[in-house]
């Protein structure tokens, strides 16, 4: 039994000896912040200080009429893809659309163009409507559509963002 416990004494002091002390510690490394990035800001940067092209209007979604046209990229529409049409982000661009009511968001990818006007700046497959809460009974919501230099799948597009987030919304 001594055997035991002189083990565990020993054990005990070994391991407090193994903790660092705080002034052994490196100290942690400083994070950048950016005071000018509030949510819904329309100073072009998101919160992690990242250029973004912002937009807010309202979103609307694709009549079932267009069901296989062809889209401004060449493919053939689908309601059950996330996709959008908008009038002025890239073609081929990854934005998140955000429901200013809910605060439900989905991410499409820009295909086609439209809508015009009435103060919407996007247009909705049906599928992506839905997981933002925008249905048949409600046929347009406020929304924020942002698109991020670094969600973007090619340079060339990731320049176009950037380029756009530098530039005022139009009007």
């Amino acid at each position: 039994m001594r055997a035991v416990c002189a083990c565990i004494v020993v054990t005990c002091a070994l391991s407090a000896c193994s903790v660092p002390k705080p002034e052994d510690q490196p100290a942690p490394e400083p994070v950048a912040s950016d005071s000018r990035s509030l949510p819904g800001g329309s100073d072009g940067t998101a919160q992690t200080g990242e250029p973004t092209a912002r937009r807010e209007g309202g979103a609307s979604f694709y009549s079932d009429h267009f069901q296989g046209h062809k889209t401004a990229t060449g493919e053939r529409f689908t309601q059950n893809k996330l996709t959008a049409a908008s009038p002025d982000l890239p073609l081929g661009a990854n934005v998140t659309v955000t429901n200013r009511k809910n605060g439900k968001s989905v991410d499409v990818e820009v295909n086609d163009r439209g809508p015009a006007g009435d103060g919407r700046v996007i247009d909705l497959s049906k599928m992506a409507a839905k997981r933002i809460g925008l249905g048949q009974e409600r046929g347009v919501a406020p929304v924020t559509v942002e698109a991020k230099p670094s969600r973007q799948p090619t340079e060339e597009l990731k320049g176009a963002v950037l380029q756009q987030a530098a530039s005022p919304p139009p009007h």
